[in-house]
């Protein structure tokens, strides 16, 4: 038995979960006020003898494991670790992992240390006047400044170093996590001299980094830490950790660019903004965020939205299994602008955003002249790369008749150029069901989604071809959070050696079984495409059974049913989703 496995096998969900929420019986199961967002009747069900949970108000659910990585912002081994040890279980040493967590540890302190003298300095040195004039000239409270840990460097060479060497912090300690410049001739200096300085945080309070700000007209005006074990600057977004909470609550989270954008937006209470640090938007930043919400709006200046739109809209969709949105900014306005001159307006435009694919079109097409055939020609060919991406196929058909529109052709020829541009993509087979050996035979749920669940991985970890079919099971169909990170890893590493370097070690054991499971040699990608379906219909019986055990519940309490009632008003209702996953064909089929 693994150590997760017996971790699992000496935790009761039920225990761990009421421990958040205040659960009532409900049948067989237990149901409770979800404490993921915000509702006045229960949808959130724990389910005893599959150790599992699921709410129908957030549609989200998993093991233990997952609602401890959710609730209190922990990775995989983490809530392991938290586990086992209420558990008393034992977990097998790592001592390369462990000494890398000792060394990352330190790190923050390093950095922690940095922001308080930094913060200090601002506070209490007559060289930080220029810094806190600077604060006051952009409208920023003491509170805010506080909040946010915003501090000054002074104007010498080695002030900060002679400060953390007194702490016991040695020179090749301060260059590795970006606090010191080692030039050529071996000596070292501060990075960061005469700034104003912004603490970058992760979503669990450890200061990752710094950003800074020139206070003269000195270019460039804005610099980062350089990339380090602590810090990276593509996965990282700038006050996460004073969002998240907000952006759960609110269920949507707005992307700006920078620091002030996000400081002057808290102030003036819009919590759930977050700044990608002056960057483009990264596939890792809305991989992070999904685990808050699936709700994205952009909120970033004309050029680079247009930027984002065109690169990244469909990828980052496909990513939140969701619609992104771009909030579109008056001409030569950031939002620390549009919040400051009128935050009324600055609420409008969110709630007025536009779907992003919508924003790329209308980009794209206001610079053509469609009364030409040259220019329609340009617009089908810039866009339908764009709409093939698509995994939701009712959406790729929605925008497959707004091309035509736009263009003034029929859809059957886009939809030709769509079938050239992806050969495969109206190639149609039966489906056809696994054989009897390959045939389950399962005495419980959990017992049932699991091998399913590692038969599905399995396929995609021995074959990686079947990448190249553009399509994920969906991560809420995944219950058991190891299978969960084996999946997501998946799908940001090629190579078997970097996925297994950036998963927990204790899943090592679990990912080297399913390396080693005997698949059948033939008809890989059909068998790959009816392991998803079956993973989506046995996800939608469960919701229909969990609406039912709803129901049940209201006709006892004459409360619980009211996001459900909700659910169903929003066209996701459980009996429909899962009549379509039996008329379905795989993809492909």
């Amino acid at each position: 038995m693994s150590a997760i496995d017996e971790v699992k096998q000496k935790t009761d969900i039920a225990s761990v979960v009421s421990q958040y929420v205040a659960l009532k019986k409900a049948g067989r199961n237990l149901v409770g006020l979800c404490p993921f967002h915000g509702e006045r009747n229960p949808s959130f069900f724990v389910y005893p003898e599959q150790q599992s949970w699921h709410c129908f108000g957030c549609n989200t659910g998993g093991d233990v494991f997952s609602f401890l990585m959710k609730k209190e912002n922990l990775d995989f081994g983490e809530a392991l670790r938290l586990l086992a040890q209420s558990a008393g279980v034992t977990l097998p040493s790592h001592p390369g992992r462990d000494e890398e967590k000792e060394e990352k540890e330190r790190f923050f302190k390093i950095n922690e240390a940095a922001a308080q003298y930094f913060q200090n300095l601002l506070l209490n040195s007559p060289g930080g006047t220029k810094a806190r004039n600077y604060i006051q000239s952009r409208g920023f409270t003491e509170k805010t400044a506080s909040e946010f840990q915003m501090g000054y460097s002074l104007n010498e060479w080695d002030d900060l170093k002679k400060h953390l060497q007194e702490r016991g912090y040695t020179e090749d300690e301060l260059v590795q996590v970006g606090l010191m410049v080692k030039s050529d001739n071996g000596r070292t200096y501060d990075r960061f001299r005469d700034k104003l300085m912004f603490p970058i945080l992760d979503i669990k309070g450890h200061v990752i980094g710094f950003g800074a700000r020139v206070l003269d007209d000195s270019l460039p005006k804005y610099m980062n830490s350089p990339q380090t074990p602590t810090f990276d600057k593509s996965h990282n977004l700038y006050g996460i950790n004073l969002s998240a909470a907000a952006i759960r609550q609110q269920d949507t989270a707005v992307i700006v660019e920078g620091y002030v954008d996000v400081i002057t937006a808290h102030q003036n209470g819009f919590n759930n903004v977050v700044a990608s640090m002056g960057t483009a938007v990264t596939e890792a930043q809305v991989s992070s965020l999904k685990r808050l919400s699936r709700n994205l709006v952009l909120a970033l200046d004309a050029d680079a939205a247009g930027e984002e739109a065109m690169l990244r809209a469909v990828s980052y969709e496909n990513i939140l299994e969701s619609e992104i949105r771009v909030a579109i900014l008056p001409q030569g306005k950031d939002p620390d602008d549009v919040i400051k001159e009128d935050a009324d307006n600055w609420k409008k435009l969110l709630s007025e955003a536009t779907p992003i694919v919508d924003y790329t079109i209308n980009m794209l097409t206001s610079k053509l002249d469609l009364d030409t055939a040259r220019d329609k020609s340009l617009a089908v060919k810039e866009l339908l790369p764009v709409i093939a991406e698509m995994k939701d196929k009712v959406r790729q058909a929605h925008y497959i008749q707004k091309l035509a529109r736009l263009v003034n052709v029929e859809e059957r020829t886009i939809e030709a150029e769509l079938s050239r541009l992806k050969p495969s993509i109206d190639r149609k087979r039966k489906p056809i069901a696994l054989s009897k050996q390959e045939t389950y035979d399962y005495k419980s749920p959990l017992i049932r989604s699991s091998r399913l669940e590692e038969y599905c991985i399995a396929l995609l970890l021995q074959h990686p071809e079947l990448k190249e079919v553009n399509k994920y099971p969906t991560s809420e169909y995944i219950t058991n959070s190891e299978n969960r990170e084996i999946l997501l890893a998946l799908q940001r590493f090629n190579d078997l050696s970097t996925l297994k370097e950036n998963i927990d070690t204790a899943i090592h054991e679990h990912l080297d079984s399913l390396v080693k499971w005997e698949l059948p040699p033939n008809n890989i990608e059909q068998k790959y495409d009816d392991c998803i379906l079956r993973l989506e219909r046995e996800f939608w019986k469960n919701m229909e059974k969990g609406k039912e055990e709803m129901l049940a519940s209201e006709r006892e309490e004459k409360g619980p049913g009211a996001d459900l009632i909700k659910l169903e008003e929003e066209g996701i209702e459980p009996s429909l989703r899962m009549k379509e996953t039996y008329i379905k064909k795989p993809r492909g089929g």
